[in-house]
């Protein structure tokens, strides 16, 4: 079993008004925390998920949530100095 998995989804709104997708992650022994994506994050774990409603990511593991937001980050990559395009 994993150490943790999403026990619950919510939309929430971001600093800039925009909207984001609220995890709660539940933890083994109880504990819960939040995780807050943006849109580019909300879409690849979405994607990874194979989920046609926010819903359908109750129980997957952190591990994608991890992932999702590696992938957001990533999105800069290509933008900054010695970045994939910017050899």
């Amino acid at each position: 079993m994993t150490a943790a998995v999403i026990s619950r989804v919510q939309l929430g709104a971001a600093h800039d008004g925009a909207a984001e997708m609220v995890l709660t992650l539940r933890y083994d022994n109880g504990g819960e925390t939040l995780v807050a994506l943006d849109a580019p994050a909300a879409d690849h774990l979405m994607t990874a998920c194979r989920a046609a409603d926010a819903a359908e990511l109750v129980g997957e593991g952190w591990e994608r949530v991890r992932d999702a937001l590696e992938a957001s980050s990533n999105r800069y990559a290509a933008a900054r100095p010695g970045g994939p395009d910017n050899r």
